[in-house]
Order: C-alpha cells, then structure tokens, then sequence
C-alpha cells in the first residue's frame, strides 16, 4: 500500500517533527511510513495523521481512490 503522506505534509510546509507534535504519532513511525518501511499500522495511527494533516484516510492511505 502507498501512502501520501510526505506529498500532503510537504504542501503543508510542515516537518516530519511538527507533524509528530500535531498527531501524536512517533516521528519514527511517519518516516517508516513514508519510506515504505512500516508492515503495519493501526487505524488510530491512520486517523491521528489524517487529522493532523488536515485530510482524510482515503486521502493519503488509498491515493487511487
């Protein structure tokens, strides 16, 4: 599965720091996530990004939708 997040938080202007602080989610894990790194994440995960990132799930987790 292909994530978008570092497209979304880069047209934020936002680092992967800030974004921690916004979500609550690890920095570590947002750059898994955006490498392609991380096997698996939680759906509070999904949500607390989506949130932060001032989108939705489907947004960033499911870009052919």
């Amino acid at each position: 599965m292909g994530y978008k997040i570092k497209e979304r938080r880069e047209e934020l202007r936002m680092s992967q720091e800030e974004l921690s602080q916004k979500s609550g989610v690890n920095r570590t894990t947002i750059s898994a996530l955006e490498t392609g790194k991380a096997e698996q994440v939680l759906t509070g995960t999904l949500v607390a990004l989506a949130n932060a990132l001032d989108t939705t799930i489907d947004k960033i987790f499911y870009p052919d939708c």
